[in-house]
Order: structure tokens, then C-alpha cells, then sequence
């Protein structure tokens, strides 16, 4: 954990880049369930998207709680990883495609809150943002073991 004081600016800013990343998960999930075949999975990918959005609320009412006004739209990377996944979809890469391509996603995600982690945050946003992580990995490891067990 890095010991420099925080400021308010520096735990919203960090707080932000969470929403960012968690608005694109979310609609990168529930893009994917549009697009998968299985069932299970496409239920799976709802979960994940509406557990993303919960924390979003949850990050933004700490944003409103520093004073601030939280992000509200995701990246221009989620958008280009979106598109990819249209373009692996449309040329018959299937559910194992749309798997791989969550599964890199997953990874960013968990190496964005990786290194919101090194960050000084209050201990009660650390909490939270701990809980996230720990959820964020879960997701990562089921995607993975979903995307190994289908066939290319």
C-alpha cells in the first residue's frame, strides 16, 4: 500500500477510474449475453453485468460522499473492446470467442483494481473496494473455466 497522504482529489480520482471501468463491464457483459449461445452463460454474463452496476452506485454515492460529482460514461477502450467482440461474433468465433475476449477484459479489470489497491484510500472505501476486487476475481476465474471448457 502506498503510505503517502491522500487527498479527497486523489481517492476521487481513483474512485472514478473504478466507475469507468465498471460502466464499461457492465455493458460489455450484457453485450455478451446478447451474443452468447448457452443459456448458462448468457445468465452469467446478466449477473455480472447488473453486480457491475451495483458498483457503480456504490462507487459513485463515495465520490458524492468526497464532495464530488462521479464519472459518468466508460472508456474509449471499453468501446473498442465492444467492437471487437461485434467483429469476433459476426465472423462465427461463437461463445468460446466471446469468452476469450471477457476473459481479457476480466484481466484489466483485475489489474485496475490491483493497483487501485496500492493507493492510500480511507479505510472504509478500501473496504469496499476490496469486496469489489475479491468479486472481480471470481468473475475473472469463471470466465476462464467457462471459455477452457468450451471447444474453439
Amino acid at each position: 500500500m502506498n503510505t503517502a497522504v491522500t487527498t479527497p482529489d486523489h481517492v476521487i480520482r481513483t474512485l472514478n477510474t473504478l466507475i469507468a471501468l465498471n460502466r464499461d463491464d457492465q455493458q460489455g457483459f450484457r453485450e455478451a449475453a446478447e451474443k452468447m449461445e448457452a443459456q448458462e452463460i448468457k445468465t452469467y454474463c446478466l449477473e455480472q453485468s447488473l453486480s457491475r452496476a451495483h458498483f457503480v452506485g456504490e462507487l459513485q454515492t463515495q465520490v458524492h460522499v468526497f464532495g464530488s460529482e462521479p464519472e459518468n460514461t466508460g472508456t474509449v477502450s471499453g468501446a473498442l473492446h465492444r467492437r471487437w467482440m461485434d467483429l469476433t461474433s459476426a465472423l462465427g468465433g461463437g461463445d468460446h470467442a466471446i469468452l476469450a475476449a471477457t476473459e481479457a477484459v476480466e484481466d484489466h479489470a483485475v489489474r485496475t483494481y490491483s493497483k487501485a489497491l496500492t493507493e492510500s484510500l480511507p479505510a472504509d472505501v478500501r473496504e469496499f473496494v476490496e469486496r469489489q476486487f475479491e468479486s472481480v476475481k471470481r468473475s475473472h476465474n469463471t470466465v476462464k473455466a467457462m471459455r477452457d471448457g468450451l471447444e474453439k
